[in-house]
């Protein structure tokens, strides 16, 4: 099922009379309101301690609860993908980043209550002040840091993060080979 499926009045008038308009929008018949789903923004960290291993998480909860992931999550409103990805780590491992660098987006969908969420996913290498710090918090079951040669991609429980592991792991500057 389509998520506009799920979106049976128009979320300004209330009519019932909103429509499908494309496979992007609907568009109420009542106040002409077009409303465009759209993917949301959320954010991804590479973080690498001192002697280069990588942090990795465990999910605490659904979805792909008990698998690998990294630290991340959804940017809030009025927030840059900088400061979201710096927010999570914070509220998830309890690390302070100092650096971000921007490496590359990929398409995700997330199941949230129920949900079917469409995310761009927002990768980033983040350095933080002081890595002996790590502390699992928030959705996080556990956290740890893994060696580069010891990471298998196909642990990681999200599509985005097991394909952005994957690339991370390919770029020069990081291969494991």
């Amino acid at each position: 099922m389509h998520p506009l499926e799920l979106f049976k009045y128009c979320p300004k008038c209330g009519s019932s009379h909103f429509e499908i308009h494309n496979e992007k929008s609907k568009h109420c018949a009542d106040c002409g309101f077009t409303y465009y789903f759209n993917s949301s923004a959320a954010t991804v960290a590479f973080i690498l301690n001192r002697n280069h291993e990588l942090l990795v998480c465990r999910r605490g909860k659904e979805p792909a609860k008990g698998t690998l992931d990294l630290s991340g999550g959804f940017i809030d409103m009025y927030e840059t993908g900088e400061e979201g990805v710096k927010r999570e780590v914070k509220e998830e491992t309890g690390l302070e980043v100092i650096q971000t660098t921007y490496l590359f987006s990929l398409p995700n969908t997330y199941l949230y209550s129920g949900f079917l969420v469409h995310t761009l996913d927002l990768f980033f290498l983040c350095q933080v002040a002081d890595d002996t710090r790590l502390k699992a918090m928030d959705d996080v079951a556990d956290s740890f840091w893994l060696p580069l040669d010891q990471i298998d991609p196909e642990k990681f429980g999200l599509d985005s993060v097991r394909e952005g592991v994957k690339r991370f792991l390919s770029m020069p500057q990081f291969r494991k080979d």
